[in-house]
């Protein structure tokens, strides 16, 4: 059996495939463990501890395209975590994610701001003089 997942945050897409396996997890054809920097490969990795077992037995290949660092890393972690949900076909596993973190089912939808004209940002503005 194969499942198809995918996640988002910020302008990262990660798209993952979960199948039968031997617990190998590899995102963009490396495995998870060459990850780095660590924190980002923490907080990949974070679906497994909450499903203690789950990773024997299902092989993860993960493929992110854009986004920096940790918005490849959020969006890795969404779409680990909803392939074993699928995958498992399991409601505790999905329970027990929601009641630890949302979004780890959920894509993040927020979006940063385009900047405006007059100001250095989105919502900065330049100073201005009366005197």
């Amino acid at each position: 059996m194969v499942t198809n997942t995918s996640g988002k945050k910020k302008t990262a897409i990660a798209r993952a495939t979960v199948r039968d396996g031997a617990g190998r997890v590899r995102i963009n054809s490396r495995p998870v463990e060459l990850i780095e920097p660590e924190p980002a490969r923490l907080k990949m990795l974070e679906p497994f501890r909450l499903a203690e077992g789950k990773r024997d037995g299902v092989d993860i290949d993960v493929h992110i395209e854009g986004g920096g660092v940790v918005g490849r890393a959020d969006a890795a972690r969404t779409a680990i975590a909803r392939g074993l949900v699928e995958f498992s076909n399991d409601a505790e596993l999905r329970d027990a994610y929601m009641e630890f973190d949302r979004s780890l089912l959920v894509n993040d939808v927020r979006q940063s701001e385009s900047k405006k004209w007059g100001g250095p940002g989105a919502r900065a503005r330049y100073q201005k003089s009366y005197r």
